[in-house]
């Protein structure tokens, strides 16, 4: 018997098979092998075709049965994973309205604002966790007062990952954690928010029907069986944002846990046994994949917009069409720690909410033209994202969080020991690397779902270290560095 998960980003599509059980993954694919497009028609916006998604769910799983030979009729359950706060419009036909308004898209930024100080800063954080924000229940009141036309035919507003379940069962349906992390569910009464749908004039029937997010959600319907290569009626079984999906696959369900990732944005993930929330909301608070009201399981959101997509457009335009990542982090080893002065800031790709949903840009500091060379700048870039990442940390601890030892996944940017080095020694952490992914995750929590494992500790039992990375005794370059950094950091808002 197998599972089948997926992992929806804004790069790519992975797809994994995974054996119930011995848990061992029997192969991963990703489609395409070049990144997504991500369409910028104004200045800070970001759009997707939903149906390009689709399509790279259906070549993914025909080339991942081909591949490994297996049969549709043994995959027992299905899960998705998918990068969040997006928003996708259908009509009554449940065909897509307009491209989706993906998660790095700042164009909401105000209107959330305003809609925080509205209905009471209080209440948002009390009921919802999190301010409104540049979440999806604002890009949906974008939609309704920029394109009413559009908003005018809506028949359902849905999170990226319900429609792909729609396309996989026919049913439009979603999930407590998925609306919280739209900022569309209300804790306190543990249901669809009153407050922000009232506020905004979103009708409660435009909700996809709620479903659990690891249980039945629907059954694969022929159509789907004939794109994707699958059996019709095969169970789809979990659905989760990216990032708590992120988590999971890295074993981290309880009070304690954090676990991290850096991908084209970077996250770190801690795991709370209680309603927090950042009163700034510099980060946010979201329903864990485990979580009920009589047992909150809430995680603690840092996202940094600005990361992987930094070090992948240095790659693009520094480096020659000959280097690959690997020389990159060979080159920029040649480098000593704080890159000779030069600093930096990797937030170019929209509105950062741990600096408040400013917008400041990518910007390079201290660049010598006699002194520094293109190691230099990869050397800097990633100390850039790492430092982010430690600035972002800092305020988890100020909430308390423990961030003593972190668990990551092993293909993103933890893959780079420069990176890893720089984070656990201003941190004093213990970085540990899974030999997991996102779609392994996903399918191994869709067996939960399905029947064939009795909890997710049990499905996830087998995650297997790989790498570690510990503190470097001597701290002092890494923190002069990074207080260079910040400095030219601090600079950049203050001059906003």
């Amino acid at each position: 018997m197998y599972l089948l998960g997926y992992d929806i980003g804004s790069s790519s599509v992975k797809a994994a098979i995974v054996e119930v059980d011995s848990g061992q993954t029997v192969g991963v694919v990703k489609y395409p092998e070049t990144e997504m497009a991500i369409h910028a028609p104004h200045p800070d916006w970001a759009e997707q075709d939903p149906d390009d998604w689709w399509g790279n769910v259906c070549k993914a799983t025909r080339q991942l049965l081909q591949n490994h030979q297996v049969d549709p009729g043994e995959i027992k359950g299905i899960g998705i994973a998918y990068q969040m706060h997006g928003l996708v419009l259908v009509d009554e036909e449940m065909k897509p309205l307009r491209p989706s308004i993906i998660w790095c898209d700042s164009r909401a930024v105000e209107i959330g604002n305003k809609a925080f100080e509205a209905i009471g800063r209080t209440v948002c954080l009390r009921s919802l966790l999190n301010s409104p924000g540049n979440f999806t229940a604002s890009k949906l009141r974008w939609v309704q007062q920029n394109e009413p036309s559009a908003y005018s035919r809506v028949h359902k507003f849905m999170l990226p990952g319900d429609y792909i379940a729609l396309k996989l069962t026919g049913r439009a349906t979603t999930t407590a954690s998925g609306l919280s992390e739209g900022i569309l569910w209300d804790f306190q009464q543990n249901r669809l928010s009153e407050d922000i749908l009232s506020h905004y004039g979103i009708g409660q029937e435009l909700a996809p029907e709620l479903v659990p997010t690891c249980g039945q959600q629907g059954k694969l319907s022929v159509e789907a069986a004939s794109a994707t290569g699958l059996t019709a009626g095969t169970p789809v079984t979990y659905r989760a944002g990216d990032q708590p999906n992120n988590a999971l696959s890295l074993n981290t369900l309880h009070p304690g846990e954090v676990a991290a990732t850096g991908g084209t944005s970077g996250v770190v993930y801690g795991v709370v046994d209680k309603l927090i929330y950042d009163d700034d909301s510099r980060v946010n608070s979201f329903a864990h994949v485990n979580h009920n009201s009589d047992q909150p399981r809430i995680g603690v959101l840092l996202c940094i917009n600005g990361a992987g997509i930094q070090y992948s457009w240095i790659k693009h335009q520094v480096a020659s069409s000959e280097i690959d990542y690997g020389e990159m982090e060979r080159l920029a080893s040649t480098v000593p720690v704080g890159a000779e002065g030069l600093s930096i800031l990797p937030f170019g790709n929209g509105a950062e909410r741990m600096l408040n949903n400013q917008v400041i840009g990518g910007q390079i500091h201290h660049l010598q033209f006699n002194r520094h060379q293109r190691s230099h700048l990869f050397r800097a870039a990633l100390e850039g994202v790492a430092f982010a990442f430690v600035y972002g940390m800092n305020i988890l601890k100020e909430m308390g969080l423990d961030v003593n030892q972190i668990r990551v996944g092993n293909d993103n940017l933890f893959q780079s020991a420069i990176f890893s080095s720089s984070i656990a020694t201003l941190m004093s952490s213990r970085i540990e690397v899974l030999d997991t992914t996102g779609a392994v995750g996903a399918a191994k929590a869709a067996g939960v779902g399905a029947g064939c494992y009795g909890s997710l500790e049990e499905a996830l039992q087998k995650a297997r270290v790989v790498d570690a990375f510990e503190p470097a005794p001597e701290k002092d370059a890494y923190q002069e560095a990074y207080g260079r950094w910040e400095r030219a950091l601090n600079s950049a808002l203050d001059n906003r």
